[in-house]
Protein backbone atom coordinates (compact mmCIF):
# COMPACT_ATOMS: atom_id res chain seq x y z
CA UNK A 1 0.00 0.00 0.00
CA UNK A 2 1.61 3.30 -1.09
CA UNK A 3 1.90 6.17 1.24
CA UNK A 4 -1.06 7.87 -0.43
CA UNK A 5 -3.54 5.08 -0.23
CA UNK A 6 -2.64 4.59 3.61
CA UNK A 7 -3.17 8.33 4.34
CA UNK A 8 -6.38 8.22 2.80
CA UNK A 9 -7.50 4.96 4.51
CA UNK A 10 -6.54 6.44 7.43
CA UNK A 11 -8.82 9.82 6.59
CA UNK A 12 -11.37 7.44 6.01
CA UNK A 13 -11.20 5.83 9.28
CA UNK A 14 -11.18 9.15 10.82
CA UNK A 15 -13.94 9.82 9.66
CA UNK A 16 -15.89 7.32 10.23
CA UNK A 17 -14.96 7.18 13.48
CA UNK A 18 -16.26 11.08 13.67
CA UNK A 19 -19.06 10.20 12.68
CA UNK A 20 -19.92 7.37 14.70
CA UNK A 21 -19.45 9.57 17.69
CA UNK A 22 -21.42 12.28 16.48
CA UNK A 23 -24.43 10.08 16.01
CA UNK A 24 -23.81 8.74 19.66
CA UNK A 25 -23.49 11.88 21.13
CA UNK A 26 -26.99 12.97 19.03
CA UNK A 27 -28.43 10.14 20.69
CA UNK A 28 -27.45 11.05 23.98
CA UNK A 29 -28.87 14.71 23.54
CA UNK A 30 -31.90 13.04 22.33
CA UNK A 31 -32.05 11.59 25.70
CA UNK A 32 -31.48 14.20 27.52
CA UNK A 33 -34.12 16.08 25.91
CA UNK A 34 -37.07 13.83 26.16
CA UNK A 35 -36.02 12.88 29.92
CA UNK A 36 -36.38 16.92 30.38
CA UNK A 37 -39.85 17.42 28.86
CA UNK A 38 -41.34 14.66 30.94
CA UNK A 39 -39.77 16.20 33.88
CA UNK A 40 -41.56 19.22 32.91
CA UNK A 41 -44.84 17.39 31.96
CA UNK A 42 -44.48 16.22 35.71
CA UNK A 43 -43.87 19.72 36.90
CA UNK A 44 -46.54 21.45 35.18
CA UNK A 45 -49.08 18.60 36.63
CA UNK A 46 -47.94 18.68 39.89
CA UNK A 47 -48.10 22.67 39.95
CA UNK A 48 -51.86 22.69 38.12
CA UNK A 49 -52.72 20.20 41.17
CA UNK A 50 -51.32 22.29 43.71
CA UNK A 51 -53.10 25.61 41.92
CA UNK A 52 -56.17 23.63 41.93
CA UNK A 53 -56.37 22.87 45.73
CA UNK A 54 -55.39 26.13 46.35
CA UNK A 55 -58.62 27.48 44.46
CA UNK A 56 -60.59 24.57 46.49
CA UNK A 57 -59.41 25.82 49.77
CA UNK A 58 -60.19 29.43 48.27
CA UNK A 59 -64.12 28.58 47.53
CA UNK A 60 -64.44 26.81 50.23
CA UNK A 61 -63.56 29.10 52.63
CA UNK A 62 -65.48 31.84 50.91
CA UNK A 63 -68.52 29.18 50.52
CA UNK A 64 -68.16 29.52 46.92
CA UNK A 65 -67.62 25.94 46.33
CA UNK A 66 -71.07 24.53 45.09
CA UNK A 67 -69.19 20.82 45.08
CA UNK A 68 -70.15 20.51 48.42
Amino acid sequence: MSDKQNLSYQAGQATGQTKEKASGLMDKAKDAAASAQDSMQHAGQQMKQKAQGAADVVKDKTGMNKNT
